[in-house]
């Protein structure tokens, strides 16, 4: 089981970025995918969130700013982020895990490498 993410880079405060997340080696239909972010001396945090229903869950600090997207059918996974801050700078990572209860309190089992966004001033 492979999660694979990309699109990271260096953005200028203001500006978009799109991530996206692959997975391969099972389907994933039946789990829970998002985005969590670890910038440097901070513990890592849940972003985004979707499940197959298309229910979606958003960290207070990215509403409005960011949107997870996905396709069940193809395993992937995205993140559209506008609007970015120097605030949002960290290294990103996508992970699995299977449902249940709340969106937010997903076991997430399974995690892709980080990929690096930069925000400058």
């Amino acid at each position: 089981v492979q999660l694979q993410a990309s699109g990271g880079g260096l953005v200028q405060a203001g500006g978009s970025l799109r991530l996206s997340c692959a997975a391969s080696g099972r389907t994933f239909s039946s789990y829970d995918m998002g985005w969590f972010r670890q910038a440097p001396g901070k513990e890592r945090e849940l972003v985004a969130a979707i499940r197959w229903s298309g229910a979606s869950y958003y960290a207070d600090s990215v509403k409005g700013r960011f949107t997870i997207l996905r396709d069940v059918a193809k395993n992937r996974m995205s993140l559209q982020m506008n609007t970015v801050n120097p605030e949002d700078t960290a290294v990103y990572f996508c992970a699995a895990g299977p449902i249940s209860g709340l969106l937010p309190d997903t076991r997430w089992d399974y995690w892709g490498q980080g990929t690096q966004v930069t925000v400058s001033s």
